[in-house]
């Protein structure tokens, strides 16, 4: 466990901006993270955990303290039973290879969540989710390192409160818990009907009638591959923006002058409204800002074309904010955290 000094945070996010850190380590145990982060604190030193670096930005001045990369592997099944089959998986393990790994075993839950960058432990943290999918329905606990109480601790998934791109772990005890495992139930059945407009759409458009967990895979795969840009060779976050969040009573005042809107009831009186179509309805898909492009097929996504640095992601983005909330008086939000 090697510990390296003023390495450019760049080179680890995809976004591919960001000064150098003080400090960063790869940890692959259990044993290894808690050892690295009590000698951090010893010397007072400000600490960050990253995972694949796929949903972070990283400011021009770096970060002064220490950044923790969460390599911790693992996957086991830890119950099988007629109906579903629990499995627990590391931390560090990649999150789509994870996916993939489930559909191979014929388990249904996680399967629309095919495509989406970074690690397993990252996943609970922003509540990942796509076409009609949040990761919050499959968990069932959590292993974390507790650095307010130093212990380690199991969470359920309501002690997680996971909401929509939110959890405790980046709200109300941002920077407190440390995951390093995390434990899904998932189902035997065939995934049922009725699917996300997108998904639906993709199998009418092909005819398809009969549903398995790897014909979704391949479906979102075929979609996110004609929307998405691969971070891996065009430096972006994927969304880079949560989608919107309104009150029925807005929803009223919107329909009635943009009756094409697409709307979307979350269950508790609150309609959500892609923010991509916000950007596009103020003109801005496709238009690049202070190097920073608007992607044309999917607007939730910023490209990093030539931004100079972590000023022009930010010119960008409150640009972006600032016109759709002139334009429909809904304050959009910035989905990647920063590390700081």
């Amino acid at each position: 466990m090697d510990i390296h000094t003023n390495i450019p945070l760049k080179n680890f996010t995809t976004m591919k901006l960001g000064g150098p850190a003080r400090f960063m380590v790869d940890v692959r145990t259990t044993d290894e993270l808690v050892t690295v982060y009590r000698n951090a604190r010893s010397k007072n030193l400000p600490i960050f955990i990253l995972g694949g670096g796929s949903n972070v930005i990283a400011k021009d001045e770096g970060f002064p303290g220490l950044v923790i990369r969460i390599r911790i592997p693992g996957f086991e099944t830890i119950n099988d039973d007629v109906s579903t089959t629990t499995i627990k998986v590391g931390a560090g393990e990649s999150w789509d290879q994870t996916v993939k790994r489930t559909v191979d075993m014929r388990l249904s839950g996680m399967e629309a969540l095919t495509m989406i960058p970074g690690t397993v432990g990252g996943a609970p943290v922003q509540n990942i989710g796509a076409y009609g999918q949040e990761v919050s329905e499959t968990i069932t606990s959590l292993e974390a390192y507790d650095s307010k109480t130093d212990t380690m601790v199991t969470l359920t998934n309501e002690q997680c409160k996971f909401s929509y791109r939110n959890s405790i772990f980046r709200s109300t005890e941002t920077g407190r818990y440390i995951i390093t495992s995390v434990t899904f139930k998932l189902y035997k059945s065939a995934p049922q009907p009725p699917f996300y407009d997108a998904l639906q759409a993709y199998f009418d458009q092909h005819g398809i009638a009969m549903f398995t967990q790897q014909i979704i895979r391949d479906a979102v795969i075929a979609i996110r591959s004609e929307k998405l840009p691969d971070p891996s060779t065009t430096p972006n976050t994927g969304s880079f923006f949560k989608n919107a969040i309104i009150e029925n009573w807005q929803l009223a005042e919107l329909t009635t002058k943009y009756p094409d809107i697409k709307t979307y009831e979350m269950g508790d009186g609150r309609i959500k409204i892609p923010t991509g179509w916000l950007i596009e309805k103020v003109g801005l898909k496709g238009q690049v800002l202070h190097g920073m492009r608007v992607h044309d097929k999917n607007a939730l996504v910023l490209i990093n074309e030539s931004a100079s640095g972590y000023a022009d992601l930010a010119a960008a983005r409150d640009e972006i904010i600032g016109k759709v909330r002139d334009t429909f008086r809904i304050q959009i939000e910035q989905e990647p955290l920063e590390i700081s």
